[in-house]
């Protein structure tokens, strides 16, 4: 993350069905990490799953999930598809007073099919966050063409490394603002890299 010019980081495990969450332990290992390496900031998140439960757990304890102690809340999108009662689910976040930020849609199956989808999740307030390596060709060509439309249609509010691992998928936002300035211009693919995630983090 470092050499690719990244200074801040904002951890997101999964909370789901599959994997449990618990902030208090994410938080420790987190204070671990940032002894570790000093020169990076680091924040807490998760990638939130949205199911019945979730939703209802995220109503007891808002800031349980959300992105560091701001009021956005990092929501994934399952690949494959989405729950019937989607848009139910995130205005009944969005009246807690949370902001979703909707991870990846590019890759979802469902805003893959229905051209309008992702720009309806923005008119309800979600904000979009689009991954690196799909502008960059790591998910496909029909991936990059749709991040690539997103873009230029001006639905996206955050390009994030998505990052993994330190060897298949790495931290790539140095590339991925290049490729994002092709499309959007170099002021508009930086404030999708640096400024828009820390008013994120700030808010």
């Amino acid at each position: 993350a470092l050499q690719d010019g990244i200074r801040c980081m904002v951890a997101t495990p999964h909370a789901s069905e599959r994997y449990a969450y618990s902030r208090e332990q994410h938080l420790v290992a987190l204070a671990e990490l940032q002894a570790r390496v000093p020169e990076l900031r680091f924040a807490l998140g998760c990638d939130f799953h949205v199911t019945y439960d979730n939703v209802e757990a995220l109503r007891k304890a808002p800031q349980h999930y959300t992105i560091g102690n701001s009021r956005y809340v990092l929501t994934e999108l399952s690949d494959y598809g989405m729950p019937a009662h989607i848009k139910q689910y995130l205005f009944q976040i969005h009246c807690l007073g949370l902001t979703t930020v909707i991870t990846h849609p590019e890759r979802n199956a469902v805003c893959a099919e229905y051209r309008d989808f992702a720009a309806e999740l923005v008119d309800m307030g979600c904000l979009l966050q689009i991954t690196a390596g799909s502008l960059l060709g790591s998910w496909g060509r029909g991936v990059r063409k749709l991040a690539e439309r997103y873009l230029a249609e001006g639905l996206v509010s955050v390009i994030a490394s998505d990052a993994h691992d330190a060897k298949r998928r790495v931290p790539a936002l140095a590339k991925a603002r290049k490729a994002a300035a092709k499309i959007v211009g170099n002021e508009t693919a930086t404030q999708l890299v640096e400024a828009n995630p820390e008013l994120i983090l700030s808010a």
